[in-house]
């Protein structure tokens, strides 16, 4: 009795048993089989069934014929794997088992799986093989997990069908049954594949069955549906899988082979087979399906895991849920309308998207920040409620999708479910031409909208460098966003780019920047690597084209995302000292251009003048909420451009109170403590009517989530803060405490606090770019009241999730601090920050 085999081919100069020809008596299928695979008019899904039922109809006739000949009964010929699932390519190998109820001899049963076996061979087909009984495929099921699987798409195709019958019954149930055992088994064998043979989509020679994404992964999903504990988003799934079928059938043809290599050599050849225009058509496709089935099998394997937390299993699915998550069932809150669920960013029950066209994006950004999957019923329902943004963007749209992109890594797998489930599309129409485009630079590592997503991530460490990380980061995103046009991808990106920042509600004067740096964004390695930097008309050209050292310092930035984010090969510490000695002599040719972005202490309103008087005549703080409207100016705009509708941005939170120690880490420490969310700042040191001095602290404001607070009960906070009796710091860490269970897994670029010299004649200014945080505001002004200086105003601004704010300090005396003061200063403010 023959136990199982598994065979891709024959032995070597094999024939029939008695040395009959194995298609003598057989002669049409052979001849059947060529002419079904030469119709031009049968192809896909029809030939594939066709041909299995072929091949059915030759194999019956073979067990019918020798098993009546040896006068064997109790016995089954059944396919198993893809054959079983009747899905036969041109080179497919055949999966069969013999069944048999134990009573035959062994040696009339070896003699009969001979003649079964023999005839494949002959005809050059791979074969995998297995004779047994229905107990001894249970048991094998059992020890080996591809042979259960295989089972679970067995197909009786000759013989006793109750024996077929038998095992499809014993398998489905045993699988069922042993699932949350077996399901982590499947899920590592899935991993340790995607290891090995890389990721479908962005491979320019994919494996269309081994790599992720591709049909292995496709019939494992097919597995977990059968284990009745979850189940793949089903849209376009199938049809994924059909096309990778269909290239996989046109590359058997076309080679002769059987391979699941799309090699480079065969892409043309296939493309034609397959009536598509040429070989990047086809990549596209056929990524495009791999996407698909990812993205598949990331939901479905988070679900599993959910299902066998929930049983209070404790399975070994390496990676299927990221960080520690809140207790089971819990709502823990992330943002306004986002909370977190059995570890998913998930809507909160009062949200609703039909209402809030922001929503999509402030839950993106929020289980970014978080490190969480964003579920994907909370995405199909804000996709459902078919609420566009307006356009220009309002300005939290902006900075939810800055926030968004500044959380690295984490941004990646958020984002493609946002394009999965047709979001990105609606929210930048242009990305639709750079999605799955591959790029045949061997040099590239992922396709055009996968490496725009990658410069983001790669940007988002180097935000500390710059002064706008909004700019460098929407910049990394639309680089290469010309490559879906003809021509060079710069020029055209360059009027993209353009169209996009106004869409998204940038200013004129930020548009023009964030399309000068789409252009350039070549400019400084093609430069440091292919000129001659001491040549004077080199770095003049360079500062021509970059203008300012701002736009040079975000072109710097940039220049070193991309390469990073194009592949091992792209860049270097050569090339980085080559770009970094480029960017050293330009910014010493533009280092003349008056610097206007850091701003002195301004001039007050009427409206602040009016709380400053308030607040001496009180003597005590003076709070005021103004919802608060802002437009671009016509200097920002141009003479020629009209502004724009004003546009709601947040709440506007005045607070006067009189100039005493303390008053910036108070009140930064009370909005925090309300979670108030302070977008913007500016901190004014009035002197109304020669009555002493008055701190006048600007805020714009957002709740974090809920409603805001009452004017009144902040004004009695800063009271408490002021006076000692509320502990601020304390209360602060408490609540990290109590939120330590929620995963914040963004692994942040390190805080930077540096001394912007030469930046005030009457101040010190030190500046602070630092990832945005409960407390920050507060922990940098307990820093700086530490180290005894005087801060005479403030400029705060939050660009996503990054931090860039300016105090202007000065010592016991009102002067500017000397230049090694203000040096251990930014340094006593760094450590704070770590």
């Amino acid at each position: 009795m023959t136990d199982s085999v598994e065979d891709t081919a024959g032995p070597a100069g094999a024939q029939s048993p008695g040395n009959e020809p194995a298609t003598a008596p057989d002669g049409g299928y052979p001849a059947a089989r060529l002419r079904l695979l030469q119709d031009e008019t049968s192809i896909g899904p029809d030939r594939r069934a066709a041909l299995a039922r072929l091949t059915d109809d030759w194999l019956a006739g073979l067990l019918a014929r020798h098993g009546t000949a040896a006068g064997l009964s109790g016995t089954a010929l059944v396919a198993v794997g893809g054959y079983g699932r009747g899905e036969l390519s041109p080179r497919s190998d055949l999966d069969l088992l013999l069944l048999h109820d134990g009573r035959a001899d062994s040696g009339a049963l070896a003699a009969l799986a001979d003649r079964l076996w023999y005839p494949v061979w002959d005809l050059g087909l791979a074969l995998d093989h297995s004779v047994r009984t229905p107990a001894q495929a249970r048991k094998a099921a059992r020890e080996d997990l591809k042979v259960q699987l295989g089972l679970l798409d067995a197909r009786h195709l000759a013989g006793d069908p109750e024996l077929t019958a038998t095992v499809r019954t014993a398998a489905y149930a045993d699988w069922r049954e042993s699932a949350p055992k077996r399901l982590p088994e499947l899920h590592d064998l899935c991993q340790e594949r995607a290891e090995r043979q890389g990721e479908l989509q962005y491979l320019l020679e994919p494996d269309l069955k081994e790599a992720r994404g591709g049909l292995r992964d496709a019939t494992a999903l097919r597995a977990v549906a059968a284990s009745w504990l979850a189940d793949a988003p089903r849209g376009g799934l199938e049809a994924a899988r059909t096309r990778l079928l269909d290239a996989r059938d046109a590359l058997h043809l076309t080679t002769g082979r059987a391979t699941d290599r799309l090699s480079l050599q065969d892409q043309d050849q296939v493309a034609t087979a397959l009536g598509m225009l040429d070989a990047d058509a086809l990549l596209r496709q056929t990524y495009e399906s791999a996407r698909t089935i990812s993205y598949a099998a990331d939901v479905t394997w988070r679900e599993v895991g959910r299902v066998l937390r929930a049983r209070s299993l404790k399975p070994t699915l390496r990676g299927l849920l990221h960080g520690r998550t809140a207790g089971k069932g819990e709502r823990s809150p992330l943002a306004e309308g986002v909370v977190e669920l059995d570890g998913e960013a998930v809507l909160a029950r009062t949200a609703r998207p039909e209402r809030d066209p922001v929503l999509v994006l402030r839950a993106a950004a929020a289980a970014a920040q978080a490190g969480l999957p964003l579920a994907t019923h909370s995405i199909r329902r804000c996709a459902t409620a078919n609420r566009p943004l307006p356009v220009p963007w309002p300005a939290e749209a902006r900075e939810q999708l800055v926030t968004l992109l500044g959380a690295g890594t984490h941004t990646v797998p958020v984002w493609e479910a946002l394009e999965a489930e047709g979001i990105i599309p609606r929210l930048l129409p242009d990305w639709e031409r750079v999605r799955c485009r591959p790029q045949r630079n061997p040099v590239h590592t992922w396709t055009v909208d996968r490496h725009l997503v990658e410069t983001a991530v790669r940007a988002a460490a180097l935000t500390r460098r710059v002064h706008r990380p909004d700019l460098l980061l929407i910049a990394a995103l639309l680089h290469d966003i010309g490559k879906g046009w003809p021509g060079d991808h710069s020029v055209a990106g360059e009027t993209i780019a353009r169209d996009v920042a106004a869409r998204l509600g940038f200013g004129a004067r930020d548009t023009t920047v964030i399309a000068t740096l789409v252009r350039h964004h070549l400019l400084l390695i093609e430069t440091a690597t292919r000129r001659d930097l001491d040549d004077p008309a080199t770095v003049g050209a360079v500062a021509e084209a970059v203008g300012s050292t701002r736009t040079l310092e975000l072109l710097h930035a940039l220049t070193e995302a991309d390469a990073l984010a194009t592949g091992p090969a792209a860049w270097s510490a050569w090339r980085g000292g080559l770009v970094a000695d480029l960017v050293k002599r330009v910014a010493a040719r533009l280092a003349g251009e008056p610097d206007t972005e850091l701003r002195g202490t301004g001039e007050p309103t009427a409206e602040q003048e009016r709380l400053a008087i308030e607040a001496r005549r009180t003597g005590g703080p003076v709070l005021a909420l103004h919802t608060r409207a802002e437009a671009t100016t016509q200097a920002d705009t141009g003479p020629e451009t009209p502004a724009p509708a004003q546009e709601p941005v947040g709440v506007e939170l005045l607070i006067a109170v009189a100039d005493q120690p303390g008053v910036l880490p108070a009140a930064a420490g009370v909005l925090a403590l309300h979670r108030l969310t302070v977008r913007a700042a500016d901190l004014l040191l009035l002197d109304p009517i020669d009555e002493g001095p008055v701190l006048v602290l600007s805020w714009r404001v957002a709740a974090e989530y809920g409603s805001l607070p009452q004017a009144d009960r902040l004004r009695a906070d800063l009271l408490r803060a002021l006076d000692g009796t509320l502990d601020i710091p304390a209360r602060l860490a408490e609540r990290e405490r109590a939120y330590a269970r929620r995963s914040r897994a963004v692994l942040a670029p390190p805080p930077r606090v540096t001394v912007a010299t030469g930046s005030s004649d009457t101040a010190t200014v030190i500046e602070v770019r630092a990832q945005d945080a409960h407390g920050l505001l507060h922990r940098i002004g307990r820093a700086l009241e530490a180290a005894g200086v005087a801060v005479r105003s403030a400029h705060i601004s939050t660009l996503g999730a990054n931090a860039v704010d300016a105090f202007y300090v000065t010592g016991p005396d009102g002067a500017p601090l000397a230049d090694a003061a203000a040096h251990e200063v930014a340094a006593a403010v760094e450590r704070a920050l770590q």
